[in-house]
């Protein structure tokens, strides 16, 4: 398996001024935009050949990428001229993944240590497997993840409710880093359509939906306050690649 695509193309408008020019991947950690920290770490597992989707202020990711050749990768860019959200953005480039047998899809507003060649084992180890996702803990979020001993997910809610939230028996929250075989480009529709609200239900239903627990570092810089804590997690040496 050699294809990752990385989501892009959002407008970061949560984190206010800071995303007022700059699109929320090129936001610096150290010395080095979010988006380079999650290709070079791609890189050091043998996943050189990289699609990135666009739309808000696409010269920027460009401009400073070019084809990937400096970075020991190969990038494909995929423009949207509307956002197609982040299950539409893969069924666009749908000729291009369907030539990998399994291929990985990664929020680019995260920045993790994950160890990508255990999610691709642990997706390969589950034969009916469509998708496996990364689940943290987590007692508040915008999301509901419920596993069986199996780690088939058996429960699904994006956005839930208050009483669905108070229903809860597990703290494992979507962590926006994916594994999918190939056969899943089937399940999504032309157009716009989202991963945890459109598809992940389907599957689920499926019983093709499994989870791994989150090993190592994640942050997804979702607020200006998470932002200012990655940065600082990035100068104390929490995050290890």
């Amino acid at each position: 398996m050699t294809y990752a695509m990385i989501l892009c193309a959002g407008f970061g408008t949560r984190l206010n001024e800071l995303t007022k020019d700059t699109p929320k991947p090129m936001l610096k950690i150290g010395d080095k935009p979010i988006l380079e920290h999650t290709i070079s770490h791609l890189k050091s597992f043998g996943i050189t050949k990289i699609i990135i989707n666009l739309h808000y202020l696409p010269e920027q990711i460009t401009s400073y990428f070019g084809n990937g050749e400096k970075f020991g990768v190969e990038i494909l860019y995929s423009y949207e001229d509307q956002p197609l959200g982040t299950s539409g953005a893969i069924k666009k480039v749908e000729n291009t993944l369907i030539q990998a047998k399994n291929f990985l899809v990664i929020y680019g507003d995260i920045l993790t240590n994950l160890n990508y060649s255990d999610l691709i084992s642990f997706h390969k180890s589950k034969e009916k497997a469509l998708a496996s996702i990364i689940v943290h803990e987590r007692s508040k979020s915008n999301s509901i993840v419920e596993i069986n001993n199996d780690n088939r997910v058996v429960k699904f809610v994006e956005r839930p409710s208050e009483d669905q939230l108070k229903l809860k028996t597990q703290k494992w929250v979507n962590s926006g880093i994916y594994c999918f075989d190939k056969k899943v480009l089937d399940l999504i529709p032309e157009g716009f359509s989202d991963f945890p609200k459109d598809i992940f239900p389907k599957i689920m239903r499926l019983e093709s939906l499994y989870a791994q627990p989150l090993s190592g570092y994640r942050c997804a810089v979702d607020s200006v306050e998470r932002y200012s804590m990655l940065k600082l997690d990035y100068e104390n040496g929490e995050i290890k690649f």
